[in-house]
């Protein structure tokens, strides 16, 4: 059985805002037979979905097609313990 490296959180930063607002989390949403369907970023850190660097990187690819203002934000893979 494979082990899976689920250990990393993606993290979005409004460019605007510098460093003077917390940053927003990925929140996936999958359907009923596990297949992503989107993200929606949220401000609680421990409700977001913990992935591995591919799926964290499916977050951000989705999330940059998909959401009309991304480019004013800094989206990027964090480690859980960061």
């Amino acid at each position: 059985m494979e082990n899976l490296d689920q250990r990393y959180l993606v993290q979005q930063n409004k460019i605007a805002d510098g460093d003077t607002k917390p940053p927003v989390f990925a929140k996936v949403m999958r359907g009923k037979d596990g297949k992503f369907e989107g993200v929606s970023f949220i401000k609680n850190k421990d409700k977001a979905t913990v992935m591995t660097v591919a799926e964290a990187q499916e977050a951000i690819d989705w999330s940059q097609a998909k959401k009309p203002n991304a480019k004013e934000y800094s989206t990027r893979i964090i480690c859980l313990g960061q």
